[in-house]
């Protein structure tokens, strides 16, 4: 006959792989979360920095918001891909510049919701 301790032993078999299995599932999922926040974070800095930098572009003497407009497509399809620059709009007044650019939330790598992150940017005019 098996003791107490040997059928409390055996029946303890396999549960540190189903533990492991429980906690490495868990810890991926963290892991790429943060990836994922990240990789959002990423793509709202270059289109703020693409937006300043067309703002600035649109804002100096002898340029116009169509200048502006480009160069914020320009650098936004370097950085991150051209559908990002598909909603880029700019203001011109008489003493500001305003860049907006409505791109899409990154949820899953560079798919997300479409429209999901609006980000603006301002500059002087030159006279």
């Amino acid at each position: 006959m098996r003791s107490a301790a040997s059928r409390a032993a055996s029946d303890d078999d396999g549960a540190a792989t189903v533990e492991w299995t429980l906690v490495a599932t868990l810890l991926t999922m963290l892991f790429l979360a943060v990836l994922q926040i990240g990789f959002a974070m990423h793509v709202r800095t270059a289109l703020v920095d693409a937006a300043a930098e067309g703002a600035r572009l649109a804002g100096l003497e002898g340029a116009d918001a169509a200048d502006g407009a480009a160069r914020t497509e320009e650098l936004i399809g370097l950085v991150l891909h051209p559908g990002y620059a598909e909603r880029v709009e700019v203001v011109r007044g008489e003493q500001l510049v305003e860049v907006t650019v409505r791109a899409p939330l990154p949820l899953i790598g560079l798919v997300g919701f479409p429209e999901g992150i609006e980000v603006s940017a301002h500059a002087p005019v030159e006279r």
